[in-house]
């Protein structure tokens, strides 16, 4: 699966929101049966979100029918809140992508739920593999774990960090600028490289605020991660466009590729472009960038 730039949650009890979401340009919808519904709403949202995704898959909602491009995923209950296997026997069904898995202490918690996956897909005439994991590192156990968890099922193709939870299982206190979050931060993504699997950032949660988010995405960005989750649809556009690469950025990485395939070619490792150094790595940085580019573009085509 592609990295995926903008991951909208949505409160799975709220019918009017999901319908409403399903015309925004996230990358991924993310249906929530976690935290923002109440104990009392959760069976009622996991049929809501069941009963939804199989309109979905018979193509009934939308202008032609059918997801796209658009991944949609349902974050589940904790295992340790013991609504789990609940919340995927529902859910586990066709027109659904991905499971958004929170709090997972270790790896074998992200192996429990694959494996009730892979019995729910076969179940279901499901194609088995489909489904995918997209766990959540959030607690101090997580972290440390973090590559475990990254690296713990084929399914798994992403980690999302999750600092709200993270700083309370912590005891580190939350500010607004951010600075006690840079080491949880790398770690997820370099547990996340590690593991060959995308990274994915913590939630802006002053939505109202969009220099504050557009800030914090730029940083993610710079810290590796490919995309943010969203609580709010007026964050979508902004950060869209942070994990965009700019033209700029595409006509200086063109450059940067023609450059270095010439000087190899004619036998040299390196050269230069507009007085810096460019060597494999550095063109291996700009291919990428343009892969990137090049896979939002056809995205963003079905918009």
């Amino acid at each position: 699966m592609e990295p995926l730039r903008t991951l909208l949650f949505v409160p799975g009890n709220r019918q009017n929101m999901i319908d409403k979401a399903w015309y925004l340009p996230a990358d991924a919808l993310v249906l929530d049966l976690e935290d923002s519904v109440p104990s009392s709403e959760k069976a009622s949202a996991r049929a809501q979100v069941r009963d939804w995704l199989m309109v979905m898959a018979q193509g009934r909602m939308g202008k032609g029918g059918g997801l796209r491009g658009r991944k949609v995923f349902v974050r589940i209950n904790s295992l340790a809140s013991g609504l789990a296997r609940e919340d995927l026997e529902s859910v586990i069904t066709q027109g659904i992508d991905g499971i958004s898995q929170p709090k997972p202490a270790s790896e074998h918690d992200v192996t429990e739920v694959a494996e009730i996956i892979q019995l729910l897909e076969k179940e279901r005439g499901i194609e088995a593999g489909h489904v995918k994991l997209l766990p959540w590192v959030e607690t101090a156990s997580g972290l440390i774990h973090a590559y475990d968890i990254a690296s713990a099922s084929p399914r798994v193709v992403g980690i999302s960090f999750g600092a709200e939870d993270f700083t309370l299982d912590t005891g580190i206190v939350r500010t607004e600028e951010g600075s006690e979050l840079l080491y949880p931060r790398t770690m997820v993504v370099v547990a996340a490289r590690a593991a060959d699997v995308f990274a994915v950032d913590t939630p802006y949660n002053n939505f109202r605020d969009e220099e504050g988010l557009i800030s914090e995405a730029r940083l993610a960005r710079s810290l590796g991660f490919e995309g943010k989750c969203l609580i709010h649809p007026s964050q979508i556009e902004a950060v869209n466009r942070v994990f965009r690469p700019s033209p700029e950025e595409v006509d200086h990485a063109s450059r940067v590729v023609a450059a270095f395939e010439a000087a190899t070619a004619q036998g040299f490792a390196s050269t230069s472009l507009d007085g810096r150094m460019i060597d494999a790595p550095i063109a291996n940085r700009a291919r990428k960038l343009l892969m990137v580019a090049d896979s939002i573009a056809r995205r963003d085509k079905g918009w």
